[in-house]
């Protein structure tokens, strides 16, 4: 899925697609993807099924919403395990967890009418009841929907709160973002190059790394497939890192520790290299480095779950990010795919980072 990026004029978004299986969205039945069983170690399309089912009926106080677009996100290998964590697993059976952006299609609720857009939570599948709790309203015009899966949702959201307020970031400082050229890293890294830091970006291979240079505004980029990886990220922060976005872990991190500066931060929203672990990392116990490193140098590393810790936060990122999207000063890249029967090797390839920018599917 990997592709040529072309330069981005700032009020555009590149929007790729692809397009297996045409199973086109029908107004008589509900095609779900549900957990038909757990993986252990990186999933497989036998873990997921597709099937379908009558279309469900809202009643009083309800509204029947039909899905337009779902969110991939790495976090949802997490929901397909029953290891102890923040969120409740997906039971085998029912529907994948995800979120959409969605139109209602029947209303009986005071606060919504048939037409509006709105972002939920309903999953991977075409319909769901909903009462309203949780959902946000979208307006009747929304002109780039996709967007409020991206940039303008839950992964700009993470980038926003993450970097500004566990990072804080300081002008000319060095801030070093893995996945750069994903929802969240690519939001980070312009954002801190807005507040005035020097960005690194890292990200895999050269097409990836010319994007975050070329149309994300980074300093830099180093590609992490290099066999000489450590040596060029320490050539591109030859003052240190101060502020280093996580969500990736594995050697990354490993390249990124002896770096980091006295009083570094780092905003810790995921360790995508470590969701198909099975055991623990071969080789010697490093506990003891880090927690030496993290004691000497002072550092801050704060994990956070974006909605459970910033949620009353959102409509102040959602009325800043978006100025900034319309005026240009942060663009995205949503990588769409056509098709909900596609979203189980599309999800399978997102954990492989064979995405480029956001991905979600186009159900409808």
């Amino acid at each position: 899925m990997a592709r040529g990026l072309p330069s981005l004029h700032p009020s555009e978004t590149l929007v790729a697609t692809y397009k297996d299986i045409d199973m086109p969205q029908s107004p008589e039945t509900n095609r779900r993807i549900v957990l038909n069983s757990r993986p252990h170690g990186a999933p497989s399309p036998d873990n997921f099924r597709l099937d379908t089912t009558e279309l469900p009926k809202p009643t009083d106080g309800q509204m029947l919403l039909r899905t337009v677009y779902l969110s991939l996100d790495p976090y949802m290998r997490g929901r397909m395990s029953d290891a102890p964590s923040y969120a409740a697993p997906v039971e085998l059976g029912e529907v994948m967890v995800g979120g959409t952006v969605c139109q209602v299609e029947q209303s009986f609720h005071p606060e919504f009418a048939v037409g509006d857009w709105v972002l939920a939570n309903t999953g991977w599948q075409d319909y769901a009841v909903s009462d309203g709790q949780g959902v946000i309203p979208l307006g009747r015009n929304l002109e780039h929907p996709a967007r409020s899966l991206g940039v303008l949702g839950m992964p700009g959201f993470t980038a926003y709160m993450g970097l500004l307020d566990i990072g804080q970031p300081k002008p000319r400082e060095t801030v070093v973002v893995a996945a750069a050229t994903g929802a969240v890293g690519s939001a980070v890294g312009q954002i801190a190059k807005l507040k005035g830091c020097r960005v690194v970006g890292v990200a895999g291979g050269p097409k990836k790394c010319k994007a975050a240079v070329e149309t994300f505004g980074f300093d830099a980029c180093i590609d992490h497939y290099a066999s000489d990886f450590d040596q060029q990220l320490a050539d591109a922060c030859s003052s240190g890192i101060d502020v280093y976005f996580e969500s990736v872990g594995g050697k990354v991190f490993d390249a990124v520790l002896p770096l980091l500066n006295v009083k570094a931060r780092i905003p810790v929203c995921g360790l995508i290299a470590h969701y198909n672990d099975t055991a623990l990392p071969e080789g010697p116990d490093r506990l003891p480095l880090l927690m030496q490193t993290f004691l000497i140098r002072r550092i801050k590393a704060q994990g956070f779950i974006i909605f459970d810790d910033y949620g009353p936060r959102y409509g102040e990122f959602l009325a800043e990010m978006t100025e900034w999207v319309k005026s240009g000063k942060v663009k995205s890249i949503e990588d769409v795919v056509e098709g909900l029967e596609n979203a189980p090797n599309a999800f399978i390839g997102l954990l492989e980072g064979k995405n480029f920018g956001k991905l979600a599917v186009h159900v409808g």
